[in-house]
């Protein structure tokens, strides 16, 4: 398709949500089987979207258990719901059978307290119930959370559950035409953001003023459902990785990187990090070092293909210690890094050289993620770069278009004076 536009027409195909839907509920129900799994019981909300295609509010997010989907051999999902948002559902998303919506059993990881045990009981017996009316009694559940208030009454209820999260990863890891094109959407928002932010950054404005400024830039475009993380980091912040925002007021000189860290739109999430001077133009140093960070970045991408590895990608990274004296590749996680995104920030494949060079994974056609690299001196500046990008069969297509190959420079003016200035100051 590669059209970008975000609204739906009657003349022109664009993201075909029907055929996405189908696509989506199919490819965790194939994999659940090639899993040996029965029943799927999806309770992270990345999960419970994929095989539903429900939105749920805020609030309701990253607390498993508020609500939860139970996927039985080739049934339609049955949404547990929070409360009686339920109706809602039955009202606005008519591919959930209406007898398939109910409403959950929630103890909130254990904030019930004593209440937790009965709670669980019932979420127990109603899974039981299902998988039972559904025929698949008896046959192996994959769960994807399990705690502690779990694990006994499953015991007891002769429940035999399995991982489900890595059935779910696999589905979730390979997207089609209708999931490529909300990326390309994603990546598109994306480049309007960062063209904002170099419009709007200036000397006096802090961290947090241009993180604000971005997150209602993007909450004014239709479509977003969440913006989780803008990161706005300048000057002595940008080195080591410390990967947040301040107070922290902009100086005439600066280094300031900006990352758009899980902007959602339709459940499709974006990381997209460029590298701003403020006021100047960068030393030699300073481009020296972007020039090695952004080698490192195309170095990976151009290792990015279908039958590839992991370990391939990985590989075209320094090891921590040589790039930073480092003793183990885990205190440099991240610096080098690359990660799935679809309907969560952290999709397969996960790219790093801790893990990747011993463990890899294979490349597959379908694929979305992202490659970032960064540099620095500690305590003085640093640079962040980072490309969208999605596998084809014989090619790769970047999705972020915002220009890359030097560091950005807003309003540079002549006449600085390096006296009496200290490092990263």
């Amino acid at each position: 398709m590669a059209n970008v536009g975000a609204v739906g027409l009657d003349w022109q195909e664009r993201v075909n949500w029907d055929r996405l839907r189908k696509y989506r509920l199919e490819r965790a129900r194939e994999r659940m089987k090639a899993h040996g799994l029965g029943a799927m019981l999806l309770m992270y909300d990345e999960n419970v979207r994929y095989v539903t295609s429900t939105l749920t509010p805020g609030w309701n997010r990253l607390k498993p258990g508020l609500r939860y989907a139970l996927l039985c051999g080739d049934d339609a999902p049955v949404l547990f719901e929070q409360g009686d948002i339920g109706m809602h559902i039955a009202k606005h998303s008519p591919w959930i059978p209406k007898d398939n919506i109910r409403y959950s059993y929630a103890w909130i990881k254990g904030a019930a307290g004593p209440a937790s045990t009965q709670q669980v009981g019932k979420f127990t017996s109603a899974i039981k119930q299902e998988m039972k009316k559904r025929g698949v009694d008896g046959l192996k559940l994959g769960v994807d959370f399990i705690d502690i208030n779990m694990i006994k009454i499953f015991q007891d209820s002769k429940i035999d559950w399995a991982d489900g999260m890595t059935a779910m990863m696999e589905a979730r890891a390979v997207k089609n035409q209708d999931e490529h094109e909300c990326m390309r959407i994603v990546g598109a928002i994306g480049d309007a953001a960062h063209w904002e932010f170099m419009k709007f950054l200036k000397p006096g404005l802090t961290e947090n003023q241009l993180t604000a400024h971005i997150m209602q830039f993007l909450y004014n475009i239709p479509g977003m459902e969440d913006v989780e993380d803008v990161i706005v980091s300048s000057g002595l912040n940008t080195w080591p990785n410390w990967r947040n925002f301040s107070d922290r007021i902009i100086k005439p000189g600066d280094m300031v990187f900006m990352d758009l860290a899980a902007l959602t739109w339709n459940g499709y999430k974006s990381c997209y990090y460029r590298t701003y001077m403020v006021g100047r133009e960068p030393n030699q140093e300073q481009k020296d070092y972007y020039a090695i960070a952004l080698k490192w970045l195309y170095d990976s991408i151009k290792a990015v293909k279908v039958g590839a590895t992991t370990r391939d990608i990985a590989s075209k990274w320094p090891s921590a210690k040589e790039a930073w004296g480092y003793e183990e590749e885990d205190q440099a996680a991240a610096n080098l890094w690359g990660h799935g995104l679809g309907l969560a920030q952290y999709d397969q494949p996960v790219i790093s050289r801790i893990w990747s060079l011993d463990h890899p994974i294979d490349i597959k056609e379908g694929m979305v993620f992202a490659l970032e690299t960064q540099h620095g001196k500690p305590f003085e500046w640093g640079v962040r770069i980072e490309e969208m990008l999605i596998v084809h069969k014989d090619s790769v297509e970047i999705v972020s278009n915002f220009p890359v190959e030097q560091i950005t420079v807003v309003d540079p003016m002549p006449g600085y004076s390096d006296y009496g200035k200290r490092p990263g100051s």
